[in-house]
């Protein structure tokens, strides 16, 4: 399935999620794909790489992307739109907290279900204990894992998000569990599918990109936002030319407005930004 523009498109900010949308199957850009974000940049394009990751797990592809000192790449968002950061006045613009008493009584639900938590500053992961799917985010965000002793006591001063790794098949029973407990209180969703995420009320990439384009004085009619899963779907949702990596999952193909031809193996993004943006 590809949805594609039918003429070129006016855009002044664009947003990238990193997994499985920018980075190929090696964590990498590739030469093509970089050429295009930087010719965007170069355009005066906003580009703002908008992860799950901590701001030390996102800053290596903005360096990548040679644009972190221009104007056009000075913001990034990170955790899933809980802290958006000004990298030219090293400064937090935002930052969302999901409540210590949330996060506690997840990490008991998590216990009780056989399965550990996170919870992450801008360069560490700090876990309730150390197994494989701890290991597996360590690894994949090169962040310090560091164990608290008193975890719960740990958590209750509040975090930014939190990861509940584990099998698929297990985190695929407990999230509506998970989702029915909080309610209102947090929003809980996969993205991947052994990553279970918790994140503060009413705070997404999505509302991340709205506040960013707010104070840049862009209107969400010029904003763009590339992802591919559940934890771009706020993205999706409020970018107004929203776009799904067509290797993405079916909710947010069909959710986005448009659907690139080729995947994040293939350029995908590069083939796109060269036919209806740049």
């Amino acid at each position: 399935m590809t949805k594609l523009p039918s003429s070129h498109l006016n855009i002044k900010l664009m947003a990238f999620d990193l997994d499985d949308t920018l980075l190929n199957h090696e964590l990498d850009i590739t030469p093509k794909t970089r050429e295009a974000i930087f010719r965007a940049a170069e355009k005066g394009i906003y580009i703002v790489l908008c992860s799950g990751r901590s701001e030390n797990a996102i800053l290596p592809y903005v360096r990548k992307l040679e644009i972190a000192g221009m104007e056009s790449g000075r913001y990034l968002i990170a955790l899933n739109g809980s802290t958006i950061f000004d990298l030219h006045q090293r400064l937090n613009l935002f930052t969302a907290n999901v409540p210590g008493s949330i996060l506690q009584e997840c990490y008991t639900a998590c216990c009780k279900e056989g399965l550990s938590c996170q919870v992450y500053s801008p360069d560490s992961i700090f876990a309730s204990n150390d197994n494989e799917w701890t290991r597996v985010d360590a690894k994949l965000t090169s962040l310090n894992m560091v164990i608290p002793e008193h975890f719960y006591d740990f958590l209750g001063k509040g975090h930014s998000k939190m990861v509940i790794p584990g099998d698929p098949e297990k985190i695929a029973r407990f999230q509506p569990e998970l989702k029915a407990r909080l309610g209102d209180r947090a929003v809980v969703f996969t993205s991947k599918p052994f990553f279970l995420e918790v994140m503060p009320a009413n705070c997404g990439k999505g509302e991340a990109i709205e506040f960013l384009a707010n104070k840049l004085g862009i209107p969400m009619e010029q904003t763009m936002g590339f992802g591919d899963s559940m934890n771009d779907e706020s993205m999706i949702i409020r970018t107004v030319h929203s776009v799904a990596m067509c290797n993405g999952i079916d909710h947010i193909k069909n959710t986005a407005k448009y659907v690139t031809r080729f995947s994040n193996e293939e350029d995908g993004i590069a083939d796109f930004l060269n036919e209806f943006v740049l």
